[in-house]
């Protein structure tokens, strides 16, 4: 998630967006003749009038075009190659929409020459004020010191060295360097990596932070990434360039340097988000509503007879962002607290008679649908770990790849799940395949893959799940 806080350059794309619709349209009002009266569409008096008919046309394919060609996206170290490459390919397109508009409506006579002027004086002024508006905003972040983005990096190498020299000689790109934090303190950093977080929470109008993420503890990864979370900030990090970098992280390039971001999954597509959070709020509320509202009296008569302690179990995991969350569960077993680091084993001697059945059956998860009525969970996703496991399993998974398995909602069931990777972890490969077919479920979600999980949850159940101990 892209932050933008305390600045005004917001507004600079959706006015773009409004002018450039207005000069399409005001140079097709008067270069091109749509007056011919011998055209008739359908009987409908609105695409009768071509005018009309071609300010809509051309204003949904220039807003469609431009969102998949990303031709607003043009950032403070965006090259101006890049924006001259955009323009053109944006010509291309906008081109082909204007000729498919005339070969529809044949009746039309208007000449190739007026057409090829059109799109010419059109794009001469959205070019121009589209360059103009890049160096404009590169003085004013130079001579005016405005539209400024506080910056901290943290880390060492080569890639690191280059990016605060960038940061400090190109005053152009806007970057406000507050502080560079090392591994150890000397007289090119402000401090260690360990005082940068007391920096940080003296300091909290920082806009991005920079992390040189093959230096860092995975439990610094996770402070810097909950902190961003929470204070609305962006965080990138910066690869060894001696290593590759996954697609699941954007690059974007500052010159030759390569810094990552990590990418909105098809999860969190806002229009995504809305399907997938009713589906969870709708389904969630069945369960509770017709199952856990009668289920959840008879197991607490059941459980308080064999064992003493409370009918549910809360355990802390891990969620979207790292964030902590107390996961809910039936206790199935004789104690009531969490043991540090202690997955239940077969024949586990901690685990009650009911207890038993309940994991078997995987009855004992059901509570969890409080959580995702909650919003800490979502019915289908990456399972949640324990929070030692975190630390422990992202050592032996690549640290992108672990670190984009934890920027969605995590699920009572899931992909991994369904294909065996549950439970108890006896080899490093168990949890390989579980983050494998979790980045898969991210990558390739759809509501369809959720029913379909979940139909494949519930086979599982009545056939029964050797991992189910």
């Amino acid at each position: 998630m892209e932050y933008k806080r305390g600045r005004y350059s917001w507004l600079l794309r959706p006015i773009l967006i409004t002018f450039d619709l207005i000069v399409i349209n005001f140079f097709a009002f008067n270069l091109l003749n749509f007056n011919d009266e011998n055209l008739y569409f359908f009987s409908l008096k609105l695409l009768n009038n071509k005018n009309l008919l071609y300010a809509i046309y051309s204003t949904v394919l220039w807003l469609t075009s431009t969102y998949f060609l990303n031709f607003y996206k043009v950032y403070r170290h965006t090259s101006i190659l890049h924006v001259v490459s955009i323009l053109f390919r944006q010509f291309l397109i906008y081109s082909i929409i204007v000729f498919a508009f005339l070969g529809v409506f044949r009746s039309i006579d208007i000449s190739a020459f007026v057409t090829l002027r059109y799109l010419l004086y059109s794009f001469a002024v959205i070019g121009l004020v589209k360059i103009v508006s890049y160096y404009v905003l590169k003085t004013f972040r130079l001579y005016l010191k405005g539209n400024l983005r506080n910056v901290i990096i943290v880390g060492r190498g080569e890639s690191i060295e280059e990016l605060t020299q960038i940061f400090t000689l190109k005053k152009e790109l806007g970057y406000n360097l507050k502080g560079v934090f090392g591994i150890s303190e000397d007289k090119n950093t402000t401090g260690t990596i360990a005082e940068s977080f007391s920096f940080l929470e003296k300091n909290q109008n920082i806009d991005e932070i920079y992390c040189a993420i093959d230096d860092l503890s995975e439990k610094e990864v996770n402070e810097y990434v909950r902190y961003a979370n929470m204070h609305h900030c962006n965080i990138k990090f910066v690869p060894n360039r001696s290593k590759l970098f996954t697609k699941r992280l954007r690059a974007d390039y500052y010159n030759y340097i390569p810094v990552l971001s990590i990418e909105e999954g098809v999860l969190n597509d806002d229009f995504n988000k809305i399907i997938k959070r009713s589906f969870d709020i709708v389904f969630s509320l069945f369960i509770i509503i017709f199952i856990l509202s009668w289920l959840s009296i008879i197991l607490f008569i059941l459980i308080k007879i064999e064992s003493k302690g409370p009918l549910f179990y809360r355990h802390k995991r891990n969620g979207i962002n790292y964030k902590e969350f107390y996961c809910y569960k039936y206790r199935s077993l004789t104690i009531t607290n969490e043991v540090k680091g202690t997955y239940v084993k077969q024949k586990d001697s901690r685990v009650t008679t009911i207890g038993r059945f309940l994991r078997k059956t995987s009855m004992d998860e059901l509570p969890q649908f409080i959580n995702v009525l909650k919003g800490d969970m979502s019915v289908v996703g990456p399972r949640p770990h324990m929070l030692s496991y975190t630390d422990a399993y992202s050592k032996k998974i690549d640290k992108y790849n672990f670190i984009y398995r934890h920027h969605v909602k995590p699920g009572i069931t899931g992909l991994a799940q369904v294909k065996g990777y549950r439970g108890e972890v006896e080899t490093d490969t168990d949890i390989i395949n579980r983050i494998k077919y979790d980045i898969f479920y991210i990558e390739n979600w759809s509501l369809l893959l959720d029913l379909k999980i979940i139909f494949q949850t519930l086979l599982n159940i009545i056939h029964g799940d050797e991992k189910a101990y």
